[in-house]
């Protein structure tokens, strides 16, 4: 990926099974898929060089941490259940020379006790929680007035 003298470059990771919003468990996570909410981000921002990936396996997600790490000026990171058990992730997230937003859907606070620890969290310049996709946007908005 070409980095523009111009266009600020962020990037959205999301992590396993969010590949099925949706579909899955609409009353909590909505019924909008991610890459039709990624289309409407750029709509929204579009002075932007916004990229995006998902997958369900840990070691893809830290890979592409590290491939982005001096290719975009900020990450916004929805690592889902891994949020919870990587110290994996946690360990690439604290070598990164960029910041990162922790965005989860729901409001983990609330949600099953073992929801309720993030491992990332200490590696991230702040955590958005329980603003549904909407999060995403807040998390791009929250980057801009850092001045990424």
């Amino acid at each position: 990926m070409k980095r523009s003298a111009k266009q600020i470059q962020l990037g959205i990771i999301n992590g396993p099974n969010l590949n099925l919003l949706g579909k899955r468990q609409p009353e909590l996570y909505g019924e909008e898929s991610f890459d039709s909410f990624f289309s409407t981000l750029k709509q929204k921002f579009p002075a932007l060089g916004l990229h995006y990936f998902q997958s369900n396996h840990e070691g893809a997600i830290i890979d592409q941490i590290q491939r982005w790490s001096d290719a975009l000026d900020g990450m916004i990171l929805n690592a889902a259940a891994y949020t919870h058990t990587s110290i994996a992730i946690a360990d690439a997230l604290a070598a990164l020379p960029v910041p990162v937003v922790e965005v989860h859907i729901t409001d983990i606070s609330q949600r099953e006790p073992f929801r309720r620890h993030s491992y990332l969290t200490p590696h991230c310049e702040t955590t958005i929680m329980g603003k549904g996709l909407e999060g995403y946007a807040l998390a791009i908005h929250f980057l801009l007035r850092r001045n990424v």
